[in-house]
């Protein structure tokens, strides 16, 4: 009688198979990488929370609007940020066409309003979508805004600071749209004691604040602040563009908005709403 067939061991076989599972795990991330990628991801979604360290961010943004005003009213006769006096110039442009070139500027105030609404409109509406506190909205949105002002000082160093001509439409866009968007953001902070730019209703507000003398009156505290940091911003401007040109000046403002950047990675976060399931943070 036959012997019965007995079937070959398989181990070589698995063997195999287990060395081809493992080189094939090789490729993907180990779950510590994946652990960090998600903590990470989760960071950069969180909502950042109004606080001392917000409101330090937007004193610093503010220094930094006091510096680029500080040198596009001589340079371009218009301001990058504030748009009161671009809004009378440009009705007065409409009226009194022959004081362009004189008093003001006509293509470079309509630049600096423009391009102002266009940037605080497309950060505005952006916002509502991607949501405005959101810490990777902050952070890629500031990063724009740093890369068109160290545009705009590019720009000046190469071409120089003139008065007219389409290099000097180009940086009033550059400033003013990166200071629109600024100040739309500032908003979303939910302290609009501290604007970044503009100085007339926050002088307003300080001087009939019924607690102008209390010791403790946090939102007249922050309208001070704003209105010194933009007045020291606004002197360091001057000095800059009297000492080594209004390049650097605008260098510096493209400095100190890229550190306010890398800031809001630090921000706290509001407390964030319990989840459940492999996608919560």
């Amino acid at each position: 009688m036959a012997d019965p067939i007995v079937d070959a061991p398989r181990e070589p076989e698995q063997k195999r198979s287990n060395s081809i599972q493992t080189a094939g795990s090789g490729s993907t991330l180990s779950p510590n990488s994946k652990s960090i990628l998600r903590r990470a991801w989760c960071h950069m979604m969180e909502s950042v929370r109004p606080s001392a360290f917000a409101e330090f961010e937007l004193l610093i943004l503010t220094f930094c609007t006091g510096i680029q005003d500080a040198i596009s009213f001589p340079d371009y006769h218009c301001f990058a940020s504030n748009q009161t006096g671009n809004t009378v110039f440009l009705m007065l442009a409409a009226l009194l066409p022959h004081l362009n070139g004189e008093m003001f500027i006509t293509a470079n105030i309509g630049a600096a309003l423009g391009f102002f609404l266009l940037g605080g409109w497309i950060t505005g509406q952006m916002g509502h979508i991607v949501g405005p506190r959101l810490r990777i909205w902050l952070v890629g949105c500031n990063f724009i805004q740093s890369c068109l002002v160290f545009a705009a000082a590019a720009m000046q160093y190469i071409h120089g600071a003139g008065l007219k001509g389409a290099d000097a439409v180009i940086v009033v866009a550059l400033l003013a749209f990166a200071s629109g968007s600024q100040v739309v953001q500032s908003r979303s902070l939910q302290m609009t004691e501290i604007s970044t730019a503009m100085a007339t209703a926050a002088w307003v507000d300080l001087l009939i604040d019924p607690g102008l003398f209390k010791l403790k009156n946090h939102p007249r505290t922050r309208r001070a602040m704003f209105l010194a940091t933009l007045i020291l911003g606004s002197l360091a401007g001057a000095g800059i563009y009297r000492s080594t040109g209004s390049w650097v000046a605008i260098l510096v403002s493209a400095a100190g908005k890229m550190l306010v950047t890398g800031m809001y990675l630090f921000n706290s976060a509001e407390r964030p709403k319990t989840a459940t399931g492999p996608n919560a943070c």
